[in-house]
């Protein structure tokens, strides 16, 4: 980001799925580019303020919904919002429910997350610097108790735990595939709340995910997902997110008593002496806290004398 475009913290971020590619009622918008280490995120952040609340929305897609789920750039998505000081991150996603009780455009904030994804990069982390988060809790449990809260006080239809089970895409699931989620309980599926997730606990945000259901995937014989019948519900669903947000984002506890804010601080495993610093000055935006910059080091100069 540069000099010209730096803004002051913003710490709530949303980001918006497939259906949501910006936030109605938003004032004193400005879009905002933001260069990451991990390249370019999906869209130039839109901050602004809703209800009195300033915000920072990306849309994960893109605004025109250009990039498919295997290829969203959700480290550089994270990083980008990290950057501009977001600590409560709201997820939007659009699944399929995976039971008999959650409807089509039902809502539903999952507790638990199931990963067959392959090969997403899953960490900003590496050699020369490992770090192992806690993850038993990938959403956040204040922030999503906030969120279904609102729902319900808006009359929502809203199921409030669940795990979502993220599979790699774009295609949806087989029958097979489908059942066999079904029958291990599973309650939504979907395809970007990983590595998002991972992520944002690596980079010590709250995380939650709004779940949109548009359908029941493919296992409910007569009512097989397809395009048409996931746009229509995909627009109601948009219109229902849009009220629920302006309910909820002033809500949002600014003081955090959670682990998420400080998933970082005993999961540093390589010492000083090990630690790779470019590694170390690449991610100084996570660990600054907690690891000192790493000045590089020059080799010696030989004299001219001599």
């Amino acid at each position: 980001m540069s000099r010209r475009q730096r803004v002051p913290p913003v710490t709530i971020g949303i980001i918006g799925g497939s259906g949501v590619y910006q936030i109605e009622g938003i004032q004193d918008l400005r879009a905002v580019q933001v260069r990451t280490p991990f390249g370019d995120p999906s869209d130039a952040v839109l901050i602004g303020t809703l209800r009195g609340t300033r915000v920072a929305f990306l849309a994960r897609h893109g605004r025109e919904h250009r990039i498919p789920p295997s290829e969203v750039n959700a480290r550089a998505n994270v990083y980008a919002l990290k950057s501009l000081g977001v600590e409560q991150l709201l997820s939007i996603s659009a699944c399929g429910s995976l039971q008999e009780t959650i409807r089509p455009r039902d809502i539903v904030i999952p507790d638990q997350l199931f990963d067959r994804t392959k090969g997403r990069p899953a960490s900003f982390f590496g050699t020369g610097l490992v770090v192992h988060v806690g993850f038993a809790k990938p959403y956040c449990p204040e922030l999503s108790r906030t969120v279904a809260e609102g729902a319900r006080s808006l009359g929502f239809p809203c199921h409030f735990g669940g795990t979502y089970v993220c599979i790699e895409g774009p295609q949806f699931s087989t029958k097979a595939e489908s059942q066999v989620y079904r029958s291990l309980g599973f309650a939504i599926i979907g395809m970007t709340n990983l590595p998002e997730a991972k992520l944002a606990r690596e980079a010590e945000m709250c995380y939650t995910t709004i779940g949109l259901v548009t359908d029941y995937d493919v296992w409910k014989e007569g009512e097989e997902v397809n395009v048409d019948s996931v746009v229509a519900n995909l627009k109601a669903n948009a219109a229902a997110v849009q009220r629920l947000l302006k309910e909820i984002v002033p809500q949002v506890d600014r003081v955090r008593h959670c682990e998420c804010a400080r998933a970082l601080q005993d999961a540093i495993l390589t010492p000083p002496q090990g630690r790779d610093p470019a590694m170390v000055r690449k991610l100084h935006l996570f660990v600054g806290k907690y690891v000192k910059r790493i000045k590089p080091t020059h080799p010696t100069r030989p004299s001219r004398r001599g």
